[in-house]
């Protein structure tokens, strides 16, 4: 689905003042005839299938209310946040759309950790809800005297910079694999239920991680034989002040994996 909707995206971009007067009309058009449906059929039946999802958020007519949308894309995104030691609570969402978290937790110092879950939320969060207006989270990556104000803007910029890598079916045969993504060699790890990305390169000797071996959930180098915590954010077991860079990874109901890299990765 989301390449049909980057397709529309697109081509929408690309055309002129009359093609998009036509596309509006349509979307009226579709627009009525779908609140017609809702009248008619069950609801919550119709938002559970993505691609209806996408056009009943397109059309303002989600059965679902904004705060229950927003907890359902946390609840999706939580074990993903909890890999690399952090968690997010939702603390309300406000009138004028901004919705309120408190964030917990830590990347154990990892340099890349706000960026990574700040992508991860935000992304979650538009997807399901792109009515809202910003994201606020109170919360503290490392001890501090006292809380302090994390702003988790949902801006434009940040859109557009995850690519689709897809089902991954060659961790099947093997716990790791690595894959070239918009140009970037990424190392994917599966434990248990979990897939974990990082950049394939090793932070010890810097060679390529390609062909590492993941043991209890240690991804060693097969250059230096450096070993990397796939769990707790790449930090290495070896040397405490190396680590791998996590990328931001999510993953939808059908295992279609996505990661985001110009933010993180260089």
């Amino acid at each position: 689905m989301d390449d049909r909707i980057a397709r529309v995206e697109r081509l929408l971009d690309e055309a002129d003042d009359d093609a998009i007067e036509l596309v509006q009309a349509l979307l009226d058009l579709y627009g009525e005839g779908l609140r017609r449906i809702l009248e008619r059929a069950d609801p919550g039946a119709l938002a559970d299938d993505e691609l209806v999802s996408h056009l009943l958020l397109l059309h303002d007519l989600h059965p679902l209310p904004v705060e229950t949308r927003v907890r359902e894309a946390l609840e999706g995104v939580r074990p993903y946040l909890e890999s690399h030691g952090g968690d997010v609570e939702l603390v309300g969402v406000d009138e004028e759309g901004v919705v309120h978290l408190r964030m917990s937790g830590s990347c154990n110092g990892c340099p890349s950790s706000t960026m990574t879950l700040k992508l991860a939320i935000e992304d979650a969060i538009q997807r399901t809800a792109p009515e809202i207006e910003r994201i606020e989270a109170e919360g503290v990556s490392e001890p501090a005297p006292g809380p302090q104000l994390l702003q988790l803007e949902v801006a434009d910029a940040l859109r557009g910079d995850w690519a689709t890598v897809g089902s991954l079916p060659e961790l099947r045969a093997s716990d790791t694999v690595v894959k070239r993504v918009s140009g970037t060699e990424v190392l994917f790890a599966e434990l248990g239920d979990n897939l974990y990305a990082y950049r394939a390169r090793c932070a010890g000797c810097e060679d390529t991680l390609e062909g590492a071996v993941l043991r209890g959930g240690e991804v060693a180098c097969p250059r230096c034989g450096r070993r990397y915590d796939a769990r707790r954010a790449g930090r290495c077991t070896d040397e405490p002040q190396l680590s791998l860079e996590p990328v931001p990874l999510l993953t939808d109901d059908t295992g279609i994996a996505r990661v985001a890299l110009p933010a993180v990765v260089s």
